[in-house]
């Protein structure tokens, strides 16, 4: 229920402050429950992520320093996320997520970079989503990387990918990791161009004021 009215919440607040997001390729959401993976461009392209793949809901991962703030640890707790210590992410942060994509009808929401300061892939996802049985579904946010220039009205494009299995027999050493992350990466480069030839993220960290 919470869920469910944050997200009417969300979209109400998203519409009035920017009013010009546009989904593609929501057809390839297959049933079930997945994960979906995107490079991350912003602190709020997780919402967006949610926002176009509803009906479903989905779980997060946050750091659990979120999770010291009783009255943000309630909100974070009931929107489905639970706490990743980054530095010393323990066991939980993969049985955590399999559990519940197992047992709960709810996907996942997940960054293999781990942070919009990097784009370089980590494999964590893919072996949740072996575990788990489930796809990976690729995901691109591409519109204002700051909530300053979403407030401008910039235009906000969300598309999906075709989603990729990865069989349980297959061993998920170095090399095959690499393999599937490369594919990963190639299949955002790829919806990337579909939506805009020109796009080239610049994290705003990195530009000189």
């Amino acid at each position: 229920m919470f869920y469910s009215f944050i997200r009417v919440v969300a979209r109400l607040f998203l519409f009035l402050i920017n009013g010009n997001t546009h989904y593609r390729n929501k057809e390839k959401l297959p049933a079930g429950n997945y994960i979906l993976v995107g490079p991350h461009r912003a602190w709020f392209d997780m919402i967006y992520f949610a926002l176009a793949a509803s009906p479903k809901k989905f779980s997060f991962m946050a750091k659990s320093e979120l999770f010291k703030n009783p009255i943000l640890r309630f909100i974070l707790v009931h929107a489905n996320a639970f706490p990743v210590d980054r530095k010393h992410p323990g066991a939980s942060a993969i049985k955590t997520p399999i559990k519940w994509l197992k047992s709960r009808d709810l996907s996942l929401i997940m960054f293999p970079s781990g942070t919009r300061h990097s784009q370089k892939l980590k494999g964590g996802a893919l072996l949740i989503a072996k575990l788990a049985g489930v796809p990976l579904i690729p995901v691109v946010y591409q519109g204002p990387p700051t909530f300053k220039r979403l407030l401008l009205r910039k235009r906000v494009t969300v598309s999906f990918g075709e989603p990729v299995y990865i069989d349980r027999k297959r061993k998920l050493t170095d090399s095959e990791q690499q393999l599937v992350l490369k594919d990963l990466h190639d299949r955002f480069d790829e919806l990337d161009r579909e939506i805009d030839p020109t796009y080239e993220y610049i994290d705003p960290k990195t530009v000189k004021k």
